[in-house]
């Protein structure tokens, strides 16, 4: 999943947030420097990734891109997903999308010397150019994976994902309805699961 979904899946856990927001760019051994809600919210972003990964209903998805995308898949279905919350949002949160993103954004910033430098430069241009917010629009999305073609190392042909996204949108958002609901229940489930395990503190 991408950085909306994972944000609205620290289930308003403002110390889960920022670990399960920030996960992809904690490597290695630098684990070790969190602890408590922090370590639980980094924990549960794998846990997620994982499950997600091995979803039917995903590789379901995949299967329309895979032909031309091959392993980029993954990371398109999961900026898709992140469209597809965003369109929705009001189905899963009664607090409006602009001021969930707002706070979002605050809570990561309060923190932000806590993490590690390249996450701290990716957060300035997503704040500033308001990323989150932008996933609910195609336009939003296309910026997002022209950025992520011009940065792969091979020619990805991510850019061209969002012709893909319009011509099979119904077929996409019913998948990730009936993902979303399995996702949403085994987050709750695993996320209580690690902070038995490992303490909330």
């Amino acid at each position: 999943m991408n950085f909306l979904a994972h944000s609205y899946l620290s289930f308003g856990q403002d110390e889960v947030l920022i670990g399960n927001f920030a996960a992809d760019f904690i490597k290695g051994k630098e684990i070790q420097q969190f602890q408590g809600d922090i370590l639980a919210g980094i924990l549960l972003h794998r846990a997620i990734d994982s499950f997600t990964d091995s979803h039917p209903l995903v590789r379901a998805g995949q299967s329309y891109l895979r032909p031309r995308f091959r392993h980029y898949s993954s990371v398109i279905t999961d900026i898709f997903f992140d469209y597809f919350l965003a369109k929705n949002w009001d189905r899963y949160s009664s607090i409006p999308l602009e001021t969930f993103v707002i706070q979002t954004y605050g809570i990561i910033e309060s923190h932000l010397n806590l993490l590690p430098p390249r996450f701290q430069e990716m957060f300035f241009w997503m704040k500033s150019q308001n990323w989150l917010l932008n996933y609910r629009e195609i336009e939003g999305i296309q910026r997002t994976l022209n950025g992520l073609s011009r940065r792969a190392s091979f020619d990805s042909k991510m850019n061209e994902a969002p012709e893909v996204l319009l011509e099979k949108e119904m077929e996409f958002e019913l998948i990730f309805f009936a993902f979303f609901e399995d996702l949403e229940t085994f987050a709750s489930g695993k996320l209580k699961e690690i902070q038995r395990t490992h303490g909330r503190h």
